[in-house]
């Protein structure tokens, strides 16, 4: 079978939250690039041949947060068209607004979405 798995960046400091995401989409196929805060997801994306074909980003997380992260991806010609969801919790509605803005494809809130509800926000935007 030909490499044609998909990759999957998923950028998350709760390990785990980390640990949920990078087991169901393994065993889904997927190829991973993990990173636990923003400024190591903007280093990987600077450092990785293969571009994820989609970032699922935390929004609160330490050194730079995820919509910072966001706006330098939206910013960079070879990113910008890489589809983010955003990974939020309940109270967080105004920094929703916010991703939307900056280009965010989707959101979801994590207490209340079951690995398969996030397989299938994934591929509805592979």
């Amino acid at each position: 079978m030909p490499n044609d798995k998909k990759t999957i960046m998923i950028v998350e400091d709760d390990s785990f939250v980390m640990d949920v995401y990078e087991t169901k989409l393994a065993k889904e196929g997927f190829n991973l690039i993990t990173a636990v805060d923003g400024a190591q997801a903007i280093e990987k994306l600077k450092k990785e041949k293969t571009q994820p074909d989609l970032i699922l980003l935390d929004i609160v997380m330490p050194y730079m947060d995820g919509l910072a992260v966001l706006k330098k991806i939206r910013e960079n010609e070879s990113w910008k068209f890489i589809p983010v969801i955003l990974l939020t919790n309940l109270s967080q509605k105004e920094k929703i607004q916010e991703g939307f803005e900056l280009g965010a494809k989707d959101y979801i809130i994590k207490s209340h979405f079951t690995p398969s509800e996030v397989m299938e926000k994934i591929n509805k935007y592979l």
